[in-house]
């Protein structure tokens, strides 16, 4: 990496530096003096926030993530972006790992075909994906030291197969290797992963790209096929290559391999590239249908759907007005718009009642918040509550400790039953 988010350019050959970034989601183009200032997550170009791969995955509709992953494309080319860094495709091996969001599914087969949808949606447009995290990381817990111990059989049914799916059927541009270690040696420079089953047996012919610091061992890595560390190393990880070749650790060979992969990438990006523009309320509208496409529910007792515009309907909880729409770490973006379900409710014409039942940023019950709202709940027809995971609960760089919602929002909802 040339920096953060760009790769080195050699401008003496004319070959520029390109552009990657974060969002499987959503496009997350960091502003470039605060990435500098150590602020990665902060001030991001405004994009159109998509439903979650958790949510995506319900809706079992490959059509429908294929457009998303046009729309994707799209606010790419527009912000002259040429890889965007996903889809993830890690199993959800407990319900616990914080990253869970960001990732598809526990079935490696549905995994495997959102992925390649998204994937060919995205580089219809002519732009690069990064299939990601590879492989077997399936907690967020010491994800830097973690040694995942894996079998033969349970490598290939289980956490190999949605990575499988998506090269076969949509050949990646890129692949991103995980931070972890599998059977003893880093993802980065594990030779069996990267060499023999992805591109041996799968037939990848693109780069393999490391995630942010997973390196460990350049000159390692390079000969494991690992062909872009990301991000810069200041010039530490080149010169470990160069001082390898001058000493014959390192056969240039190698270099000229990951060279090759690297120039074609270059190449391929450089030709969608210019000036782009998209609907911004069109794809506000997609994320919608998305959104709807994905809703799944589990039951309807008394047939108390849909909701009568005759009756009164009180709106309980500070999430329908202040929603939790995306979890934390890399993938969080600032959205171009945000339609939340209070004001939706009463756009549709429905009479609407109101309490917020607890503070969004607090586990503590506030007993009377809670009194308000059992008062307010108790005198109409109908009640929607939102509940949910605050912020602090879910994210990348940390597993969630309990599978518990939040204490306040349990009682809210103990309460409420009681009158209505």
């Amino acid at each position: 990496g040339k920096d953060f988010w760009h790769l080195v350019d050699v401008s003496r050959l004319g070959i520029p530096s390109i552009m990657v970034t974060d969002g499987p989601h959503g496009l997350r183009k960091q502003n470039q003096e605060k990435t500098a200032a150590g602020d990665v997550l902060g001030n991001s170009a405004p994009a159109t926030c998509f439903p979650t791969a958790s949510a995506t995955a319900s809706s079992w509709d490959t059509d429908l993530i294929c457009e998303m992953g046009k729309a994707l494309g799209d606010e790419c080319l527009k912000e002259n972006v040429s890889v965007l860094l996903g889809p993830g495709v890690n199993m959800k091996r407990s319900p616990l790992c914080g990253r869970n969001f960001e990732y598809f599914s526990e079935d490696p087969l549905l995994a495997g075909e959102l992925a390649a949808s998204l994937i060919n949606g995205i580089q219809s447009k002519g732009v690069g994906t990064s299939l990601k995290h590879f492989a077997v990381n399936s907690q967020e817990k010491r994800r830097l030291a973690l040694d995942s111990v894996v079998d033969e059989r349970a490598l290939r049914e289980t956490y190999l197969t949605a990575f499988e799916i998506a090269v076969k059927k949509s050949q990646p541009w890129t692949v991103m290797s995980a931070y972890n270690r599998v059977n003893g040696d880093y993802c980065s420079e594990n030779e069996y992963l990267q060499n023999k089953i992805l591109r041996d047996e799968w037939g990848f012919e693109g780069v393999v790209m490391s995630d942010w610091g997973a390196v460990n061992n350049r000159v390692k890595g390079i000969q494991a096929g690992c062909d872009l560390e990301m991000p810069s190393s200041n010039g530490y990880g080149t010169k470990k290559i160069c001082d390898a070749v001058r000493n014959g650790s390192l056969d240039e060979k190698y270099l000229d391999i990951a060279a090759d992969r690297m120039l074609t990438l270059i190449k391929k990006s450089a030709e969608a590239l210019g000036e782009y523009t998209y609907d911004e309320d069109e794809h506000h509208n997609l994320a919608a249908e998305i959104c709807a496409g994905s809703l799944v529910l589990l039951k309807n007792d008394d047939k108390a759907l849909p909701l009568s515009k005759e009756k009164t309907v009180a709106v309980i909880g500070e999430m329908a007005r202040a929603p939790r729409y995306q979890g934390e770490g890399s993938s969080l973006i600032v959205p171009t718009k945000i339609t939340d379900a209070f004001d939706g409710l009463i756009e549709e014409g429905y009479k609407v009642t109101f309490a917020p039942g607890y503070f969004k940023k607090q586990d503590e019950l506030n007993e009377v918040m809670v009194k308000d709202a059992v008062n307010v709940a108790s005198k109409a027809d109908a009640v929607i509550v939102f509940i949910g995971l605050t912020e602090e609960y879910e994210s990348e760089g940390y597993d969630r400790k309990t599978m518990n919602l939040p204490a306040a929002h349990n009682r809210l909802v103990e309460e409420i039953l009681n009158v209505n």
